[in-house]
């Protein structure tokens, strides 16, 4: 890979926000005329990254007019600002973030004649400025943080004695740190080749990929990308294998053949808004070191039906830094071994948990995020939390949506995993919303007055019992097995319903206002917003379902060909056809009487019927599996 063999000191990576004034860029820029474009990124409703190549003449031109906001603009119907942005109203200004890195993207492919070194693009995060209103996923995190800490500090005026943190002083705190970190899970494939589905769920059930050593151009690939991630300054953490995957094979040249492995790459957290940016870097690197070694990388949530899918898991925490340089992570009580959290962290998990059917939507809004989200191996569908089995021993439950982490030795290592993310979830906003209904449930705790105790029954209540915050028909805590211990049954009854559909998880807007309006808290993340991504996320929704979903499920149904000879047919094989050619028919073939569930669904769509959609979907995937199922034992009976 070109960016590790030549002598990094020779490259520049990052720019930091101190050097983002004129004079400096000039003579970064000037040392290094290799970095020959510039792309101004910013970020809509969906967490789509634009990716403009402006020459670094014309930048260093008007460099004043770029970094003070009036020199770039796009058209506003190429990002996803649905109803916002509109045909006879789409010009959208871009205006330079200088609060963040900027970083340079090499292209290792494309090198400059004079100097020998790869051209570089200078890619500046930036804010969308529609009639004179931020309309970005950038901006929204951003102003929530502000209003967020604002808010909080006003709570700590208020009752300068908060449970669990006597021990701070409102008076001396400087800022508040909201610090926050993702993991990376993807998987890897070579090109044109894949490994067989049986195998790759053998291997997940009988866990012989995790953890495994990695081998070839896949170890080769995985190193570089840590290297690179250093070099960006991200400080990595740690890069392991998955849980799926099976073991590649060599071919007779020596080269690595049939790899299908999942991977997981982690670096260091950070604060606020740099966060989302260090995450969507990450991705672009990960996938081009990758395919730089000819391995394809796949972030979907659930590329292969029946193995694991890849999450993200989003990490949160409230610290506060002190006048005197100290930082007091604000989610910790006193006492680590007498009580799980504060009455801040105490809060901050209860907000989550009660307001995530409408955080939930901008977590998983398409038919791949649903898919992942199946109980079953780590799948986070249920809404609540686990503490541990007690202060001084923080247990780990991974079947659960929100994980409280603790370190006893390590006061400042508290903070909530949110595991329902994956890798295309847009973390600006899904931070954002997180940190909004965590606000929620800390101004309700703090003004409670209720001391530690109290709070931890709160949060370990069960189902209609009466809480002073927390729902009275819903259980929010298990220390058990969520899918070996609970039935489906009782799994929905305790922690609510999981959405089957996109349409399903959208409908929690309208269904829910009182927890819209915890979302719209500070006007920043508006409800004209909530509707402009809920109507870009349905279009998606009825795209897919309409151009992928229904052509690839029909492809599947009409190669499911009679393969048994009438001579040597057996009545089991006889049975079998004939219920896959019933399950044919009803997914696939009209009749004057019944329409079968491909045409439902279109005329549904046309008509604007989403629950019947919704309904149909679920159908078609239910009798998909049952006749995926039916046909391959209908195969493996064929021996003729």
């Amino acid at each position: 890979m070109a960016v590790l063999i030549m002598n990094n000191k020779d490259l520049l990576y990052v720019i930091k926000p101190e050097e983002q004034n004129e004079s400096t860029l000039r003579e970064l820029l000037t040392l290094h005329p290799e970095i020959q474009f510039v792309s101004l990124m910013g970020v809509d409703f969906a967490g789509n990254d634009t990716d403009e190549k402006i020459p670094m003449k014309i930048f260093l031109e008007d460099i004043d007019g770029f970094l003070a906001g009036s020199a770039a603009q796009t058209d506003g119907s190429s990002v996803v600002l649905t109803g916002i942005a509109t045909l006879n109203d789409a010009r959208v200004d871009m205006k330079v973030d200088k609060t963040v890195n900027w970083f340079v993207d090499y292209n290792y492919e494309h090198f400059d004649a004079e100097s020998g070194r790869m051209i570089g693009t200078l890619r500046i995060p930036c804010y969308l400025i529609h009639n004179g209103n931020h309309v970005d996923s950038r901006s929204i995190l951003n102003d929530t943080l502000a209003y967020v800490e604002k808010e909080i500090m006003d709570l700590f005026a208020k009752h300068p004695v908060i449970a669990g943190l006597e021990h701070v002083n409102p008076a001396e705190i400087e800022k508040l740190l909201f610090t926050s970190a993702t993991e990376l899970e993807f998987w890897v494939k070579t090109p044109r080749e894949d490994a067989p589905l049986e195998a790759l769920s053998s291997s997940q059930v009988m866990q012989e990929q995790y953890w495994q050593r990695t081998r070839g151009n896949v170890r080769t690939a995985l190193e570089q990308t840590i290297q690179t991630l250093e070099l960006y300054g991200l400080e990595p953490e740690m890069g392991h294998k998955e849980c799926g995957g099976v073991k590649g094979q060599i071919d007779g040249a020596g080269h690595m053949t049939h790899v299908m492995e999942q991977l997981e790459v982690d670096w260091k957290f950070s604060s606020g808004v740099q966060t989302a940016d260090n995450e969507l870097l990450a991705r672009i690197i990960v996938k081009e070191v990758f395919r730089m070694n000819g391995l394809e990388v796949s972030f979907q949530a659930k590329p292969i039906p029946g193995v694991a899918g890849s999450g993200e898991h989003t990490h949160v925490g409230i610290a506060a830094k002190m006048k005197n340089g100290k930082i007091v992570n604000l989610f910790s009580p006193k006492d680590m071994h007498e009580d799980f959290l504060s009455a801040i962290g105490y809060g901050a998990l209860m907000g989550l948990l009660k307001n995530y059917e409408v955080t939930n939507p901008f977590i998983s809004c398409t038919i791949d995020s649903l898919n992942r989200l199946k109980p079953g191996f780590e799948a986070p569908v249920c809404i609540v939390t686990s503490l541990g089995l007690s202060p001084d021993n923080p247990s780990r439950n991974r079947t659960i949506l929100a994980g409280l982490i603790r370190d006893l030795d390590n006061d400042k290592a508290t903070r909530i995993e949110m595991r329902s993310p994956n890798p295309y979830t847009n973390t600006y906003i899904a931070i954002a919303a997180f940190y909004l209904s965590c606000l929620d449930g800390i101004k309700a705790c703090v003004e409670s007055g209720k001391d530690l105790k109290a709070l931890e029954k709160e949060i370990s209540k069960k189902a209609g019992e009466e809480g002073f915050y927390l729902d009275t028909d819903r259980q929010y805590r298990t220390e058990e097995d969520v899918f070996e211990d609970f039935t489906a049954e009782e799994r929905s009854k305790l922690f609510g319903e999981p959405p089957a559909t996109v349409w399903e998880n959208l409908c929690a807007f309208e269904k829910y206002p009182e927890k819209v309006a915890v979302l719209t808290q500070g006007n920043i993340l508006k409800k004209e917003y909530i509707d402009s991504f809920m109507q870009g996320a349905l279009i998606r929704w009825k795209t897919e379902l309409l151009t992928r979903l229904i052509p690839e499920n029909y492809q599947a149904v009409i190669d499911m060909k009679r393969l048994h000879n009438q001579e040597t047919c057996t009545d089991c094989d006889l049975a079998m056809w004939r219920k896959i050619q019933n399950l044919r028919a009803k997914l696939a073939k009209d009749s004057f009487e019944e329409k079968s569930i491909f045409t439902a669904i279109r005329r549904a769509v046309a008509e604007g019927d989403y629950d019947t959609v919704s309904k149909l979907k679920v159908e078609m995937g239910a009798t998909m599996e049952e006749l995926k199922t039916l046909y391959h034992d209908y195969k493996q009976n064929i021996i003729d």
